[in-house]
Parts: C-alpha cells; sequence; structure tokens
C-alpha cells in the first residue's frame, strides 16, 4: 500500500502495529515529513526505519515503551524539528544525542520515569542551558527513581555535586605532587640517618621481643665490631688472647655472619646473641657508616636492656675535639667501660685480663664503676 505513496508527507498510526514496523516499511516514502505512531510497543525499534526519510521534520512515538534515546544515534534525523516521546519507560538520557538533532526546536519528554541522580546531570544542564529547543513542560518532570528523590521535580536535582572540576583537580594533584617532593628531599637531606636509625631501632625492637619469648640463650660471649682495615689485629692479637687463651666465644662479621641474609640483620643477630659487644674503635672506625649503624644498635640494646653489654676498645688515642663530631661516641666514653691499646705498651697481657673482666661482668649497669686503662684526660 504505501509502496504507490511515493509522496506521503505526513503517516500516523495509533494502536496498529503489534511491535515497531519493519525497517524497510517506509523505504518508498522519501518525501515523509512527518511520522506519528502512537501506543505501540516500539521497544526493539531498529534506526534504519529512519533512513528513507532525509526531509522528516515531525516524529511522534508517544505511548510507545522507549526505553532510550539511543536509537537517534544512527537515525540521521538532521532535518528534525519536532520530537515528541511522552508517556514511555524513558529513566536516562545521553544530553549527547541532540549534537545528531541540529534542528530541533521541540521536545516533549512528559510522563516518563526519570532517574535523579548524576546519570542524568547532563541532560538536566542542557535542559537549563540550551537556547534552541523548548522542552515542553520541563520544570513539571518529577523523579520516580530512586526512592528517596520520588514526587521531585527533575530539574531541582543539584547537579554540582556530580561535576568534578578538572581544572582544580589538576591543581590539587600537582600541588601536592610539588609538596612532596619537596618534603621527600628535605627528609632525605636532614633526616635520612635518622630515618635509617628508627627503621634500624624498630627491627633491634622486634627481634629483641622474639628473642625474649624464645627464652633465647646467648650464643657468643661477645660480638667484635671493628672495621675491615684492623681485621689484621683482630685475628692476630684480639683473637689469640680472648678465644685461644681464655676461652671466650667471639662473632666476627667476616666469619660467622650467615651468607645471603641482609647485612642488617646479620648485625642485629650477632649483637643480640652476644652476651656483650665489643667496639675496636679508631678513626677509621668512627668514620664507617656500617660500624657506626653497629654502635648504634649496640647502644639501643643498652638503652632498651639497662644491662652492661657494651664495652669500647680504643686502638689510638683521638683527642676529645675529634670526638665532637660523633657525639654518640662522646657520650658513651663518658659513662661506658673502655680501653685503651696504645697505653697498653708492653704489658698486653694486663690488656687482654682487663678486656677478660669486662666479658666476665654481670648484667648490672656499669655507669658508676671504676673505668678500666683509658686515655689519659678522659
Amino acid at each position: 500500500m504505501l509502496q504507490a505513496m511515493k509522496h506521503l508527507e505526513d503517516f500516523t498510526a495509533e494502536n496498529f502495529y503489534i511491535s515497531a514496523p519493519d525497517v524497510d516499511t517506509f523505504k518508498y516514502n522519501r518525501q515523509l515529513k512527518s511520522l506519528t505512531i502512537r501506543q505501540t510497543d516500539m521497544s526493539d525499534l531498529d534506526p534504519g526505519l529512519f533512513q528513507p526519510m532525509p526531509h522528516l521534520q515531525v516524529l511522534d512515538f508517544s505511548e510507545s515503551k522507549i526505553k532510550s534515546l539511543d536509537f537517534l544515534f544512527q537515525a540521521d534525523l538532521s532535518a528534525l524539528r519536532c520530537l515528541k516521546l511522552s508517556s514511555n519507560e524513558i529513566t536516562v538520557i545521553n544530553e549527547t544525542v541532540f549534537q545528531f538533532l541540529p534542528a530541533l526546536t521541540y521536545l516533549d519528554l512528559q510522563n516518563n520515569p526519570f532517574t535523579c541522580d548524576c546519570s542524568n546531570a547532563g541532560f538536566i544542564q542542557w535542559v537549563k542551558n540550551n537556547n534552541q529547543t523548548q522542552v515542553a513542560n520541563a520544570y513539571q518532570y518529577t523523579c520516580s527513581f530512586p526512592v528517596a528523590e520520588q514526587g521531585n521535580k527533575l530539574l531541582d536535582f543539584h547537579i554540582q555535586s556530580c561535576w568534578m572540576d578538572v581544572s582544580f583537580l589538576c591543581f590539587i594533584s600537582s600541588t601536592c605532587l610539588v609538596v612532596l617532593t619537596l618534603l621527600a628531599s628535605f627528609i632525605y637531606y636532614f633526616l635520612r640517618w635518622q630515618l635509617a636509625y628508627a627503621y634500624r631501632l624498630f627491627l633491634a625492637f622486634l627481634y629483641d621481643s622474639r628473642k625474649r619469648k624464645a627464652g633465647a640463650r646467648h650464643r657468643y660471649d661477645a660480638f667484635i665490631s671493628y672495621n675491615v682495615d684492623d681485621e689484621a689485629w683482630v685475628y692476630q692479637e684480639m683473637l689469640p688472647a680472648l678465644e685461644g687463651e681464655q676461652g671466650w666465644r667471639l662473632c666476627l662479621h667476616h666469619r660467622d655472619f650467615q651468607p645471603g641474609k641482609p647485612i642488617i640483620e646479620n648485625i642485629t643477630d650477632a649483637i643480640y646473641g652476644s652476651r656483650k659487644t665489643i667496639c675496636v674503635i679508631n678513626r677509621r672506625y668512627l668514620q664507617s657508616e656500617w660500624c657506626s649503624r653497629e654502635i648504634q644498635m649496640a647502644s639501643f640494646r643498652l638503652f632498651d636492656e639497662q644491662k652492661d653489654v657494651l664495652v669500647l676498645l680504643f686502638l689510638e688515642e683521638i683527642p676529645a675535639h675529634q670526638l665532637s663530631p660523633y657525639y654518640r661516641m662522646r657520650k658513651l666514653v663518658k659513662k661506658r667501660t673502655y680501653l685503651s691499646w696504645p697505653q697498653a705498651g708492653q704489658h698486653t697481657g694486663v690488656f687482654w685480663q682487663n678486656v677478660g673482666r669486662a666479658l666476665e661482668t654481670g648484667d648490672a649497669p656499669t655507669e658508676t664503676t671504676d673505668l678500666l686503662p683509658g686515655p689519659a684526660g678522659r
């Protein structure tokens, strides 16, 4: 019937179709300007239906169970001026669909169950701001979803909370990045050693707590903390006297550290696994990073346990003013037991007897005990 109506301009069908018309229904009616199909289930509408209608100006699909306007993205309705979709099932509208309707001047969406949330924020803003299209009774559109918004007006929904100010977000992000960079640089330059020390103290605390719970016994009588340049002295002088003659069990990092284990864990195990720590000190020792870490760990154990666990042994005379930069060492020298190898002179046997006495002392703090022979004037 429609094939013969090549000049048909207006077509109306109400409660006529059972479902959406076939895609080829109007392929012979290229002059069609108004199309009305009401009271029909158009939920399965094929956008190809509009391909033969380049001049369509009025489209009325009211009461047709349409759920979305997505079909308009592919409909090619550049001449459409009036769109009526009242009493359908439309809940959310993507405002970008109206970019495909450049000639649209009238829009009727009454009696649709709109959702009042951020999914419709773009459509609400479009309705308020566009100057070309008249949206019929837009201020009467009501919310059906969510339940908390039911009965409220669609255009009263506050869309400000839905928009993210990208420029402000970029400003905040870049500011935070700059501040974090400056803070990280400041911490690294001024506080890196304090943080490293705090980390090691934390590890030592965990280690000590674990050992106390396990009730572990000390494996060694003393851990020897020394600079690698003094290794020959340790092996030639200290080991024969303390291990060979006196029978002490000593822990030396070159000999007794566990291979493959992180060095900081080896240091912690050695200090807490020994009754005492003997620090073999000279200028090279004070300048060594790892030696500094060892004496810091031993100092923490001294502070934590309040026991006589630290013995200082000076291999050379170090004036007081040269100890000033090493405030921790200077403080320990004022309070702890210490010995001087240069002052032993030819009486090395007495010197090693004094070291043995230091290793024999019990757990009581020795801050008030007599100092063993040390550098003059200290």
